[in-house]
């Protein structure tokens, strides 16, 4: 999958779509303060596992936050003492029932085609889709103790949610084959040891590292810069060295035309904050050919 064949809303006009009516949730909860909102699945009778309404409402929220100025960073929690237990398994099967949500006209957006950073705060454990979810976003902070697995090959499926090309991605393509293959259990810990956790505190300090990360980006970088340098890394290893550095180039270059480029700089040299005025709705350079 190209980012932009699933990320239409990088080629959308000034205020296309619309905002996303987010006011009747029942399976998430919503924090917002000073630009980081905070996403918290909110089912922890039942681990926190992904059913239909869960799946349909995180899909409007992740829309909402995309299209929203307001919103500069997003972090993903879990209510209760874990993350996200997978997809809800019932006599329905994986999920249990629709979520309803299609005839809203809203497909799945994943975290990383969001033009926001998206955070994982893994406070517990995370397994099956729950891990793959995490593994969708751009940072992820993981409890130490936490149990992760990639239990799919076990029930008789694979992965989802891009599940393989995340894992590959994320630990390379031996240790993604040993945990996909296996399925077997290891911790947040291990994680961070292999690089797919950033940091793995105790289990009372993820929400805050992963906020404290949030507020630094949102109180001090750019936001259109942020959405176009997200994209950079995204695609960083499906491009060649010479057409990555053609296209940062170009990019850079229309940055520099942009009002935030002098903003930036005058800031640095003033010693105060910057005045942003570029926008992730209306303001991101066209993607070079």
């Amino acid at each position: 999958m190209r980012y932009e064949e699933s990320t239409f809303a990088w080629h959308e006009a000034d205020g296309a779509g619309g905002p996303v009516d987010v006011s009747d949730l029942t399976r998430l909860r919503l924090e917002a303060d000073r630009g980081v909102v905070t996403v918290t699945l909110d089912r922890p009778a039942a681990r926190n596992a992904i059913d239909g309404p869960m799946l349909g409402e995180l899909t409007r929220v992740l829309h909402h936050c995309d299209r929203s100025d307001d919103v500069r960073v997003v972090v993903i929690t879990g209510a209760g003492p874990v993350f996200c237990a997978g997809s809800e398994m019932s006599g329905d099967g994986f999920g249990g029932a629709p979520g309803g949500d299609e005839d809203r006209g809203l497909p799945w957006l994943a975290p990383f085609q969001l033009r926001k950073p998206v955070i994982a705060a893994v406070n517990g454990h995370a397994v099956g889709a729950g891990l793959t979810l995490a593994l969708q976003c751009d940072i992820r902070v993981v409890a130490v103790d936490a149990v992760l697995a990639f239990p799919f090959v076990r029930l008789g499926v694979v992965a989802e949610w891009m599940g393989h090309w995340t894992a590959v991605r994320h630990l390379g393509p031996a240790r993604a084959a040993e945990l996909l293959l296996t399925g077997r259990r290891f911790s947040g810990g291990d994680a961070a040891t292999w690089g797919l956790a950033n940091h793995a505190p105790p289990a009372g300090g993820v929400l805050s590292t992963a906020v404290s990360i949030a507020r630094e980006i949102a109180d001090h970088a750019a936001p259109v810069a942020v959405a176009v340098s997200k994209r950079l890394i995204w695609e960083a290893n499906d491009a060649d060295q010479h057409t990555a550095g053609a296209t940062e180039r170009r990019l850079l270059e229309a940055l520099l035309a942009a009002p935030d480029a002098a903003e930036g700089v005058a800031a640095y040299l003033e010693k105060r904050a910057p005045r942003w005025v570029g926008r992730v709705g209306g303001d991101l350079p066209p993607w070079p050919a």
